[in-house]
């Protein structure tokens, strides 16, 4: 929030800035009544806005979708992790076997069913996802006496955690990642001017007129809701799946 108010404030002192230095041109060195209109200094700034708006869109599809990319590069580096876990617990001696597979699957169960819906909505994840973590990288020790293959089956399913845990972390910072509100402004005070500058200069108010606004316009609009819901990269319909976890381990979550 402060960030957009300093944002909003040094717009509107921009341009409160600038309408007093064409008022005081006007003033001292006023304009001669048989001058004819410069349309060409008002089609530049029509094109330079138009440009400078694209360059903000492009800025910020690019933002949304790379977040979303990875958000879904870590689920499935996630997801593909535990399932090695879950697989190397075939080595493990018969006591422990059942416990990390038992663990592997409660992670897996605890991801989808409640984590999930709280990214969709921006929420805390709290502490329970690692302290489940942690009770893997505990039943997945093996006693001293275990064989050669238990001890180098233990050392592949340390490694497979530590991807777990290295990409559980990019999962959850890509849940908090936000658009910038700066960028936030730019986009929508930008669609606005676009617009304005489109009833204002170059063109006749027509029908071929009326057609063109509607289709910027509404072009506009499916760019920012596009943008949106991108914005959520484990929410809405262009979110992550968790298919990696629900394919891996059979699962009934979305």
């Amino acid at each position: 929030m402060p960030y957009l108010l300093e944002t909003l404030g040094v717009m509107i002192g921009v341009a409160l800035i600038a309408a007093a230095i064409v008022l005081l041109k006007e003033r001292l060195f006023p304009i001669p009544e048989d001058e004819p209109p410069r349309e060409d200094v008002a089609e530049y700034i029509a094109m330079m806005v138009s440009v400078l708006y694209a360059v903000v869109l492009g800025l910020c599809l690019v933002s949304v979708w790379d977040n979303r990319s990875d958000a879904q590069d870590h689920v499935q580096a996630e997801a593909g992790a535990l399932h090695q876990t879950y697989l190397l617990a075939a080595s493990f001696p018969e006591p422990r076997r059942a416990p990390l597979r038992e663990a592997a699957r409660s992670y897996a169960v605890h991801v989808v069913d409640v984590e999930w819906p709280r990214m969709a909505a921006r929420e805390s994840l709290g502490r329970s996802g690692w302290s489940m973590l942690d009770r893997l990288r505990v039943v997945s020790e093996v006693e001293d006496s275990g064989t050669i293959s238990q001890k180098i089956a233990a050392q592949e399913v340390l490694a497979q955690l530590g991807y777990i845990d290295d990409a559980r972390r990019g999962r959850e910072a890509a849940a908090e990642e936000r658009l910038s509100p700066v960028l936030w402004v730019g986009l929508i005070n930008g669609g606005f001017l676009t617009l304005a500058f489109m009833f204002l200069f170059g063109i006749r108010r027509s029908f071929t007129h009326v057609i063109m606004v509607m289709g910027l316009a509404g072009f506009i609009a499916f760019t920012v809701l596009l943008i949106h819901q991108l914005d959520s990269p484990f929410g809405g319909m262009f979110g992550a799946s968790a298919d990696p976890f629900t394919r891996y381990f059979a699962l009934g979550g979305s």
